[in-house]
């Protein structure tokens, strides 16, 4: 086994073309990256963390200034580190979640570089996984990180999925997806379009509600929602739905597909307001607005996609992952093509409790790997 330091050389970027050899690269400073590190660490590997933030926080950095604390499901606790328990439901998701993550990272002291975007993961020499990371300059080698297995965390929030509709090309008003949503002010007397049968869209109705002239919202698929607590045993069900597609190497779905919507304070104010009314998705988009099928229209300034998120996992397409299926086979978190690499985040355990278990699922199954006789 390696005996790279931890936070020594692991942790300090190279001078020069050549590799620095670790146990583990953790790519993403996430939930799932942080767990999966913290876990890493707890069995006796060697290993850094690449974060291509500037700080901690993770995807939380970017949210809405108007997602609260009150509007989200709650983030499950980084293991080792407990949050205070009383968070004002107020605050803004975008600053209390990056708050605890930074404060993690104080008290556990994990070794993470930032910023440093992973470019490519390839095949390398003596059987291990070649990180590359974007040059620190124009006149700066890549740095690069030659590791016995790499966990993959760099969940979805980089890659907004747009889905396509005839005549977007032409339409004449303005088109968002909601990783860029900032608020529903800008669109205060717009008749505004809202698509998407998620936590993110319901956040989005309930608010451009209160300034737009119309809002519309439309869903590709009826809605289904559950009621009282998600109990233990439905939730392992949803997340068993989930993983028996990315074991059959399909393209993963989101959780929240499986589970269905809750009554959330966010729902709840929607349907207060009386514009909770879900259409079907229409069939078109025209210059001035949306068409359905049966030859209804309706005119829009603004189409707001809140369509979800793709895995950002366009740095691992050199180990030519995907099967016929277009997704990567896994098994539990191992990739079935490629067992020293792990994604962590991804389809089952896109999720905080998912991630937080996938982390000490990965570790654990690293720490087998890397013990065997015949390990690099």
């Amino acid at each position: 086994m390696s005996t790279t330091a931890i936070g020594s050389a692991a942790s300090t970027p190279p001078t020069d073309a050549a590799p620095t050899e670790v146990d583990v690269v953790v790519i993403g400073a996430g939930q799932a990256g942080l767990s999966s590190a913290y876990f890493v660490r707890r069995f006796g590997l060697g290993f850094v963390v690449l974060d291509a933030e500037p700080g901690p926080g993770g995807a939380w950095r970017h949210r809405s200034p108007t997602l609260t604390m009150e509007k989200i499901h709650d983030i499950f606790d980084l293991p080792g580190v407990h949050r205070t328990p009383e968070i004002d439901p107020a605050l803004l998701a975008a600053d209390v979640v990056p708050r605890y993550f930074a404060d993690y990272e104080r008290r556990t002291g994990l070794p993470i570089l930032r910023p440093v975007k992973v470019r490519s993961v390839t095949r390398h020499e003596g059987g291990r996984l070649l990180v590359t990371a974007e040059r620190a300059s124009a006149d700066a080698a890549p740095r690069t990180w030659a590791a016995r297995a790499v966990i993959n965390a760099t969940g979805t929030w980089t890659r907004p999925h747009w889905p396509y509709y005839p005549g977007a090309a032409d339409f004449r008003g303005r088109q968002l997806h909601y990783a860029d949503y900032r608020g529903p002010e800008e669109f205060a007397g717009a008749k505004v379009v809202i698509v998407g049968g998620g936590a993110s869209a319901t956040h989005v109705l309930s608010e451009v509600a209160d300034v737009a002239e119309t809002t519309i919202w439309v869903t590709r698929s009826p809605l289904v929602f559950h009621d009282g607590a998600y109990g233990e045993d439905r939730r392992r069900a949803a997340v068993a739905r989930v993983e028996e597609r990315v074991r059959a190497g399909l393209p993963p779905q989101s959780v929240v597909s499986a589970t269905g919507l809750a009554y959330t304070k966010v729902i709840r104010d929607a349907m207060d307001k009386g514009v909770f009314n879900r259409l079907p998705m229409f069939s078109r988009i025209t210059p001035d607005g949306v068409m359905w099928d049966d030859g209804r229209t309706a005119e829009a300034d603004v189409i707001i996609w809140a369509t979800g998120f793709r895995s950002a996992i366009g740095h691992l397409a050199p180990l030519k992952l995907r099967g016929p299926g277009g997704g990567i086979q896994m098994d539990g978190t191992r990739v079935v093509a490629e067992p020293r690499l792990h994604l962590v985040g991804y389809g089952p355990s896109a999720s905080t409790v998912g991630a937080n278990r996938a982390g000490r699922t990965a570790a654990q199954e690293i720490r087998r790997l890397l013990a065997a006789p015949h390990a690099a």
